[in-house]
């Protein structure tokens, strides 16, 4: 894959529900031009594309995070200097893409949880997964009513529960976590 443009649209436009007629309107564009950008037959215009990073909550950077690469590598690869940043400083989580494209069954996300930090209730729907395991500091997550304080090398899993995190520790809490289907 050369040119995960589309395909990241699309895994946008699906991960939040939305079908095509609904984005499109959104965007003031037909669903046929929307359709066609999905499967790479055009390429939208900046202006189109800040539209489509403002429906999704992105940056415009997000859709260029491996443009300078080669292209043979482009949705396969995701070098560390292309990372996106995802989420704001503000809300005490902050997120970066690892996954070079989103085409696919799950993405993997570094999540990065600041001292005093806390998230949640959210209760994701089926059939969503998630997963993942703490590099560094701890976070206390709960899932389902189940509470428990993970360090570096713990792990978790869980589908479609509810569940909230905080980090109580002195030093932000890193996470790689796994999310499938697809939320970015």
């Amino acid at each position: 894959m050369t040119n995960p443009l589309g395909p990241d649209i699309r895994a946008l436009r699906k991960a939040r529900s939305l079908t095509l007629q609904e984005l499109a309107a959104r965007l003031d564009r037909s669903t046929g031009w929307l359709s066609q950008v999905e499967r790479g037959q055009t390429v939208p215009a900046i202006p189109d594309l800040a539209r489509i990073a403002e429906v999704f909550g992105v940056t415009i950077s997000f859709f260029f995070r491996s443009a300078a690469r080669r292209p043979e590598e482009r949705g396969l690869i995701q070098r560390a200097a292309d990372r996106v940043a995802l989420g704001s400083t503000a809300s005490g989580l902050t997120e970066e893409l690892l996954s070079p494209s989103l085409g696919g069954a799950f993405e993997m996300i570094k999540s990065t949880f600041a001292p005093g930090a806390h998230g949640g209730p959210q209760t994701p729907q089926p059939p969503r997964e998630d997963g993942g395991t703490v590099i560094a500091g701890q976070l206390t997550l709960t899932i389902d009513g189940l509470t428990t304080t993970l360090h570096p090398g713990d792990s978790f899993h869980f589908a479609a529960r509810p569940y909230s995190w905080r980090n109580d520790g002195p030093t932000p809490c890193e996470v790689i976590w796994v999310i499938a289907p697809p939320v970015y």
